[in-house]
C-alpha cells in the first residue's frame, strides 16, 4: 500500500512540474518529493482523524441526544434547541448556524481551517441524516454522560485533524483576541446562556442533565486534544548531574537533553558557579521511578516538574515504559 501510495505522490509531483514548466536536478526532485510525501501522510491522518470525529459525534447525536430530546452546549446545543422549538431539521440547522462562525474563522483564523471545518460540518451534517444509528438508551444518566463523551469525542478527534464541527471554539478565539477573556472564559458564558435558555425554554430538569452532557463532552475534548497520555517535563540542578543524566537513560529508558548553567545563589562580587542542567521528558507513572533514582544519587537535588499538553518525536514516543 505504502508503494501505491509512493507511486501516486511521485506522478502528481511530475504532472505538476510539467504543467508548471519547471526542471529539477535529481537532488531538488528527492527533496520536493519527499516534502510531498510528508503533506500528503499529514493529510491522510488528518482526513482520518476527522472522519473518525465526524462518526463519532453522529453517534452520540443520534444514538442518545436526539431520540431522546437531550441538548449540549455550544452550535450543537443552538441547534437542538430551535429543532425541538420549531421542528426544523436538525442536519439543517446545524449547518446554517454554524456557517456565520466558518466567515469567522476565514477572516481569523486561516483560510484552510475554515474550508476543513465548513467540509466537516457538512459531512456531519450528512452523517446525521443519512446513517441510522440505533437508540442505545433511555437511561437519562446514560444519555447524558456517554451522549457527551461520544460527542466531545468526536469534536476532540476534529480538532485534533485541524477543523472543529462547532463554530463555539472559534468565537472563542475571536474574543480572546479582542477582550480580556480567555477562551475558556467565552465558552463558559456562551453555554451559560444556552442552558438558561433551555430551563425557560423546557424545564430545569433538562436544563442540568445538558449541563452534565456539557461537562462529559468538555473532558473528553480536553482529554483528546491535551493527550491521552499526560507527560510531565522534569528538571534537575544537582552537582551529580552525569550520574543522573546515566540513571535516566540505562534505568528509565528515556533521553534527557543537558543544558550548561550557573547557579544564581552567590553574594555580590562572588563568581557565579557553573553546573549542568538535566531536562527529561516522562509519563506521569515514570515520575516515582525517577524521584526513587534521584534519590540515590543525590537526595538534595532541585528538581521541577510541569505538565506538558503533548509531545512529539524523540525516544518518548520510540520506548515502552521502563519495568
Amino acid at each position: 500500500m505504502k508503494a501505491v501510495f509512493q507511486y501516486i505522490i511521485t506522478e502528481s509531483l511530475k504532472r505538476q512540474l510539467t504543467r508548471e514548466g519547471r526542471t529539477l536536478s535529481k537532488e531538488q526532485f528527492e527533496k520536493e518529493l519527499k516534502n510531498s510525501s510528508i503533506e500528503f501522510g499529514h493529510v491522510v491522518r488528518d482526513s482520518f482523524l476527522i472522519l473518525a470525529g465526524i462518526l463519532s459525534a453522529g453517534f452520540g447525536l443520534k444514538g442518545f441526544l436526539l431520540p431522546n430530546a437531550f441538548i449540549d452546549g455550544g452550535v450543537t446545543g443552538i441547534s437542538l434547541i430551535v429543532t425541538k422549538i420549531t421542528g426544523i431539521s436538525f442536519p439543517i440547522l446545524l449547518l446554517v448556524i454554524n456557517i456565520p462562525f466558518i466567515f469567522l474563522a476565514f477572516n481569523t483564523i486561516s483560510r484552510q481551517f475554515a474550508i476543513r471545518s465548513f467540509i466537516a460540518i457538512v459531512l456531519l451534517a450528512i452523517t446525521v441524516s443519512v446513517i441510522n444509528f440505533p437508540t442505545v438508551t433511555d437511561d437519562k444518566l446514560l444519555i447524558a454522560v456517554f451522549g457527551g463523551f461520544f460527542l466531545g469525542l468526536g469534536i476532540g478527534l476534529a480538532i485534533r485533524g485541524g477543523s472543529v464541527i462547532d463554530g463555539t471554539e472559534i468565537l472563542a478565539v475571536y474574543v480572546g483576541r479582542r477582550t480580556s477573556l480567555t477562551i475558556g472564559d467565552t465558552i463558559l458564558i456562551f453555554n451559560v446562556m444556552i442552558f438558561s435558555v433551555a430551563a425557560w425554554v423546557f424545564s430545569v430538569e433538562i436544563a442540568l442533565y445538558a449541563i452534565l452532557t456539557y461537562l462529559s463532552a468538555s473532558k473528553t475534548v480536553d482529554f483528546i486534544v491535551s493527550g491521552i497520555e499526560e507527560y510531565v517535563g522534569v528538571t534537575i540542578i544537582s552537582e551529580k548531574s552525569e550520574e543522573i543524566r546515566l540513571a535516566i537513560i540505562e534505568k528509565l529508558g528515556r533521553g534527557c537533553t543537558i543544558y550548561s548553567g550557573k547557579k544564581g545563589f552567590a553574594k555580590r562580587g562572588e563568581p557565579l558557579k557553573e553546573t549542568d542542567i538535566v531536562y527529561s521528558l516522562l509519563t506521569r507513572l515514570e515520575l516515582s521511578k525517577l524521584q526513587m533514582e534521584v534519590d540515590k544519587i543525590d537526595k538534595t537535588a532541585f528538581i521541577i516538574m510541569h505538565n506538558i499538553k503533548d509531545v512529539k518525536g524523540g525516544m518518548i514516543k520510540k520506548r515502552p515504559l521502563a519495568k
